[in-house]
């Protein structure tokens, strides 16, 4: 029998109860992947992160991600919550980690503040895939419950990634944002033939000050109807925005904050950082703060 020390986090957001719900284990040397997903399942998060002794000397630890049904390479929410938890009881100073997740290793930034932590990362290679086309476009419109008109023409329909896919899908209103239902079955069956499980609708028609972008993720067929607040998805969303040219920036970089999960309740922000080389995106970092909901442990 082993105790795992386990914490329910709610990340991008400072106030309980808002923003994306993760569980984190920070000890989860001994356990098997069984195990993993029956805590998952148990705690009902759509992810969570289990934290393991580095597998040699080039990083500092080792992470990996589990939805209720399967392991997926990198969860941004769940990054945000592990290494909030680790510098609370830690007591860290500020300071830069390196993580060993499932798209390789990646730089994770402490920055301590006043009374709290600034939770910055490095996401992976920016992809992007060409855009969707003809019946396979239609598809995708109709399975969120849009139409041509609802959409941003600017935004073309495409599959990008910074480590984990999702398709960008541009729209022209905050109001049809808020009022989606998409036919999650259609979605879950689309996933499968373009080979993406995400689709991240968003608009520029933003109504909160200093917040550039809104957004909704639906991922139905890895068992997320719907994700609150989604790091996967707004930190390709920077590098989509500087693509094609729907955002001024000055010259090397351009930062945002992306709001998600007001639709059901879970608002929080995502602070996005793209740097960029010959009006390409090159780097995406993403970050936020968080709130620990509860602390508990586990007899394996």
């Amino acid at each position: 029998m082993k105790t795992y020390q386990v914490y329910q986090v709610d990340s991008f957001t400072t106030e309980k109860f808002k923003g994306n719900p993760a569980g984190v284990v920070v000890n989860a040397d001994g356990l098997s992947e069984q195990q993993m997903l029956s805590i998952v399942r148990e705690l009902n998060n759509s992810e969570t992160a289990f934290v393991f002794s580095p597998q040699d000397v080039d990083h500092d630890l080792y992470i990996r991600y589990f939805t209720p049904t399967v392991e997926v390479p990198i969860c941004g929410h769940a990054t945000i919550a592990t290494h909030y938890v680790r510098a609370i009881v830690n007591n860290a100073v500020s300071s830069k980690v390196l993580q060993k997740v499932g798209i390789g290793i990646l730089p994770v930034e402490i920055i301590k503040e006043e009374k709290d932590y600034l939770i910055m990362m490095t996401q992976g290679k920016i992809e992007f895939s060409e855009p969707f086309m003809g019946q396979e476009h239609d598809n995708i419109v109709a399975a969120l419950g849009l139409n041509e008109e609802d959409l941003d023409h600017r935004c073309p329909i495409q599959i990008v990634s910074t480590g984990h896919s999702k398709v960008m899908i541009g729209i022209q209103s905050r109001k049809k944002l808020d009022s989606l239902a998409p036919d999650m079955m259609s979605l879950s069956a689309l996933s499968k033939l373009i080979k993406c499980n995400g689709y991240f609708v968003f608009t520029l028609d933003s109504e909160l000050p200093g917040v550039l972008t809104h957004g909704r993720m639906f991922a139905p067929a890895i068992g997320i109807a719907e994700d609150p607040v989604t790091g996967n998805a707004n930190g390709p969303l920077g590098a989509y925005l500087v693509k094609h040219n729907l955002v001024k920036y000055n010259e090397g970089s351009f930062m945002f904050k992306g709001e998600q999960g007001t639709a059901i309740g879970r608002s929080g922000i995502v602070e996005v950082q793209v740097e960029i080389e010959k009006g390409e995106p090159v780097e995406v970092r993403i970050g936020g703060r968080a709130v620990i909901i509860f602390h508990t442990t586990i007899e394996l």
